[in-house]
C-alpha cells in the first residue's frame, strides 16, 4: 500500500507556482519520454501533478507509463501496484473530462494491463469496459491511433476465446463482445496508416496476419521494424521478438 500511496499521490498543489513553472517540467518529462527513460519521465510527470494535480497530460502520461512500466515487472506486487495506478490516473483524467480521447485510451490501456493475468472471465468483463473508453475515445478524436491499435488487440483477443470461457461468458454477463481476426487486422491497419513506425503495432499485425494464413505478409512486417526508431523501453525487446517471429513464420 505504501508503494501504491507513492505513485499515485496527488496533492493541492503548490500556491504560487507559475505557468512557466509547469512548462518547463513538461517539457523535461517529455524529454525523459523520448530517451527513453520511462521512469524518470514518470517521475517528473508526477512533479507536475503536485503543482496542477488536475494536468491531463500528466494525468494521462503518468497512466500510460505505469502501464508500460508495470508490463515489464518481474514481480507480480510491484507489476499489480503498476496497474493499479494506472488506473487510478486514469480514472482522475476521466473525471477531469470524461470525453478526453486520450483520458479514455490510458483507462482501456490500464484494464487491459490488468486483466491479463486475470481468469477468462475477468477478461472478458474488462472487454466490455474496455470497448466502452474506446468508442468515446474514437468519437472524439478518429485519428488516436492508439485507440486503433487498442482496439485491434481487442478483436484479436476475443477472436481466441475459447469455449469455456464463452460459455462462462454468457451465464455470468449475457455473452461474449464480439471481435474477430478480420476486424482486427483492419484496426490494425488503420493505426498503421496514422503511425506508420509504431513498432508493438506493426508486430501485433503480424501475427494477425500470421493467424491469417498471410505469412508473407507478417514477415515483411517483422523485417521493415528492424529499422524503426526506438521510441518506448520496450521496443528493444519488440525488434528482438521479432526476429523470432520470422524464423517461426518462415
Amino acid at each position: 500500500m505504501k508503494i501504491f500511496a507513492f505513485l499515485i499521490l496527488f496533492t493541492a498543489g503548490f500556491i504560487g507556482a507559475s505557468s512557466q513553472d509547469v512548462a518547463a517540467l513538461l517539457k523535461e518529462a517529455d524529454r525523459l519520454e523520448a530517451v527513453p527513460n520511462e521512469i524518470a519521465a514518470f517521475n517528473k510527470f508526477k512533479e507536475v501533478l503536485v503543482v496542477q494535480p488536475n494536468n491531463m497530460h500528466a494525468l494521462t502520461k503518468c497512466s500510460e507509463l505505469c502501464s508500460r512500466i508495470g508490463s515489464r515487472e518481474k514481480s507480480s506486487t510491484n507489476r499489480d501496484t503498476y496497474f493499479a495506478a494506472a488506473l487510478a490516473y486514469a480514472n482522475k483524467a476521466i473525471l477531469v473530462d470524461p470525453k478526453s480521447d486520450k483520458a479514455n485510451v490510458a483507462r482501456a490501456m490500464a484494464l487491459g494491463k490488468s486483466s491479463m493475468t486475470k481468469s477468462g472471465k475477468e477478461k472478458i468483463r474488462s472487454a466490455k469496459e474496455i470497448k466502452k473508453h474506446l468508442d468515446v475515445a474514437l468519437a472524439t478524436n478518429p485519428s488516436n491511433y492508439v485507440a486503433w491499435h487498442i482496439l485491434g488487440r481487442w478483436n484479436y483477443e476475443l477472436s481466441n476465446v475459447s469455449g469455456v470461457e464463452k460459455a462462462a461468458a454468457k451465464v455470468f454477463f449475457g455473452g461474449v463482445p464480439q471481435g474477430s481476426l478480420k476486424d482486427a487486422i483492419m484496426y490494425f491497419e488503420k493505426a498503421r496508416t496514422l503511425s506508420p513506425h509504431f513498432i508493438l503495432n506493426n508486430i501485433e499485425l503480424a501475427k494477425a496476419y500470421h493467424k491469417n494464413n498471410e505469412d508473407a505478409k507478417a514477415i515483411a512486417l517483422l523485417k521493415a521494424v528492424q529499422a524503426f526508431p526506438i521510441s518506448t523501453e520496450d521496443d528493444a525487446k519488440h525488434k528482438a521478438d521479432a526476429l523470432k517471429l520470422i524464423k517461426e513464420y518462415k
